[in-house]
């Protein structure tokens, strides 16, 4: 379906450096504030084994995820935040916004890499909503999420969240010596508001009584 879109004028490259939530707050990463809490996080006691496994990178040595945390803050694609626990103020895990195209208004979240305490947590859920929530609102027309499509935990959380399935793009890329067929998932700026209002009332008091939820984000959506 053709749409036209004579008006388009782009928009802006990502710059924000804070953005507050419920449970968590989202805050451009300092390696120099962060560093120590996200390698506690990631790598210290207690940390998930199966993190890396997906991932192009670690797991690592302490001096070289300090340099990977130092080249990341030094750039603007991928734009990088750390997560900070609101009630504790630990840093907890780490995302970005990436393959950034201000032209053509598309944004994607990756390098969702998150520690042990948000892990199936309101946190983790409210991390991918608050960059949801503001790549629409600065006019992004659609976000999208990838992942090895061997990464069962990946495509899960996508389809969860609510992103569509697009497709598998085969022998996409090869990580860590092995071949890795990419699935693509996305949400268009058509599909946001029920999707976000979807987000609003899981995360809302009432569905997070107990500390458990009353409904699934599926059921929220609908």
């Amino acid at each position: 379906m053709s749409t036209s879109l004579a008006d388009w004028k782009g928009v802006p490259a990502p710059t924000v450096k804070l953005i507050e939530g419920r449970f968590i707050r989202l805050e451009n990463l300092d390696p120099a504030r962060h560093g120590d809490g996200l390698w506690q996080a990631l790598a210290g006691p207690g940390a998930d084994p199966k993190l890396w496994d997906y991932l192009p990178y670690g797991p690592f040595e302490r001096s070289a995820f300090d340099a990977w945390l130092l080249n990341h803050a030094a750039n603007s694609d991928p734009y990088f935040f750390s997560v900070i626990d609101r009630a504790s103020g630990e840093v907890q895990g780490i995302l970005s916004l990436m393959s950034i195209v201000p032209a053509q208004g598309r944004i994607e979240i990756g390098h969702v890499t998150f520690g042990a305490p948000m892990q199936r947590s309101p946190k983790s859920t409210e991390a991918v909503y608050l960059l949801a929530k503001h790549s629409f609102e600065q006019g992004y027309r659609r976000l999208e999420w990838k992942c090895n499509n061997g990464n069962a935990r990946s495509k899960y959380a996508a389809e969860r969240l609510g992103f569509s399935f697009e497709g598998v793009f085969r022998q996409h890329m090869v990580v860590k010596g092995q071949n890795r067929d990419t699935a693509w998932f996305s949400i268009l700026d058509s599909e946001w508001p029920a999707i976000g209002a979807g987000f609003e009332v899981w995360l809302s008091d009432e569905n997070q009584a107990g500390g458990r939820q009353m409904k699934t984000l599926l059921e929220c959506r609908a």
